[in-house]
């Protein structure tokens, strides 16, 4: 009798579990049908922004589908991020991720779970931050900002991408070893920041190269060091902060993608090799370095691996710098 109706119940399993999948792998080989979304959780001109675009629009042609940027700016990500984390998990919303993704949850009270509500698709690639100043800022290097910063504390105005963003942790990171103190004010986006510092309105900025480097190449902003624990190959000439007298220096940013939690793993395979594709191809590998950045692919899992890896990371820095939540 308990074998007969153990059997039976085997089967129902069976069979539930085949009526339940059959949709998903129905919707999985007809991916995509209709243009996919990439939500970009910055404003336009930053870092997420330009790699978004520059990979959406490889995947786009790889998947016969136009892939549309979505840029919703907003608490340092979160905004965009939330967006991203209560759409339907049907592949057809993705979202770029990037430090501040596993920033956020060190400072900020969040309305998901960055560790549950999302499947990692991909990583895009990887690139250094560089301290950039006004070029009508006194300090010609590391070294003399040092000093001016030292004998003018809280006089020198740094700009961030918010609260909680890769900016406002490294140049923390930055003070906490050079015994500086400086005044904080955030932006909403490395674009906004990038624009307050060419102003004049801060001082200072540690963006990402990717999307410094054209105002540093056209005069509007003076670089001082890249943030790298090696120099860039974008900017070979340009010492690190740890050359310049900041020992043991090192952050960078890093761009990859993500999805809603529950997306098919045959949509989540399928965007991974598209994307491997699109970022080993020559031309988007010379553009890309043009910019600032290095292509950088990993499997789902160890994107993974990755984030969580981040996160760490991060909360160590948050402790070693003093760095509390709002």
């Amino acid at each position: 009798m308990n074998k007969t109706f153990t059997l039976a119940a085997g089967t129902v399993a069976t069979a539930m579990f085949l009526i339940c999948a059959a949709p998903l792998t129905v919707a999985a080989q007809s991916y995509p049908s209709r243009p996919v979304r990439l939500v970009v959780p910055f404003p336009p001109g930053g870092s997420n922004d330009i790699v978004g675009r520059l990979v959406g629009a490889g995947l786009g042609e790889r998947l016969g589908r136009q892939v549309v940027i979505d840029n919703r700016a907003g608490g340092n990500s979160i905004i965009g991020t939330e967006i991203a984390a209560t759409s339907q998990p049907d592949g057809y919303t993705l979202l770029v991720i990037s430090t501040s993704f596993t920033t956020n949850p060190i400072i900020h009270k969040l309305p998901y779970d960055p560790k549950k509500a999302f499947a990692w698709v991909a990583m895009l690639g990887v690139g250094p931050n560089v301290l950039a100043v006004n070029p009508g800022f006194p300090a010609k290097s590391v070294a003399e900002l040092i000093a001016l910063a030292k004998a003018k504390p809280d006089y020198v105005i740094y700009a961030s991408t918010g609260v909680g963003s890769n900016a406002h942790f490294g140049t923390e990171l930055f003070k906490h070893l050079t015994g500086t103190k400086m005044l904080h004010v955030p932006y909403k986006g490395g674009g906004p920041a990038l624009i307050a510092t060419v102003a004049g309105q801060a001082h200072i900025c540690l963006s990402s190269l990717i999307q410094a480097i054209g105002h540093i190449r056209s005069g509007k902003l003076r670089g001082l060091a890249t943030s790298g624990a090696k120099r860039s190959i974008t900017l070979p000439d340009m010492p690190t902060i740890a050359e310049s007298g900041v020992p043991g220096y090192d952050t960078a940013n890093w761009w990859g993608v993500a999805a809603p939690r529950g997306t098919a793993p045959a949509i989540i395979k399928r965007l991974n090799a598209e994307l491997k594709v699109v970022l080993e191809n020559p031309e988007t590998t010379k553009r890309m370095i043009n910019e600032g950045a290095e292509p950088m692919t990993k499997s789902p899992e160890e994107l993974g691996k990755h984030v969580i890896d981040e996160m760490d990371k991060w909360a160590r820095v948050a402790k070693i710098a003093g760095i509390k939540g709002e």
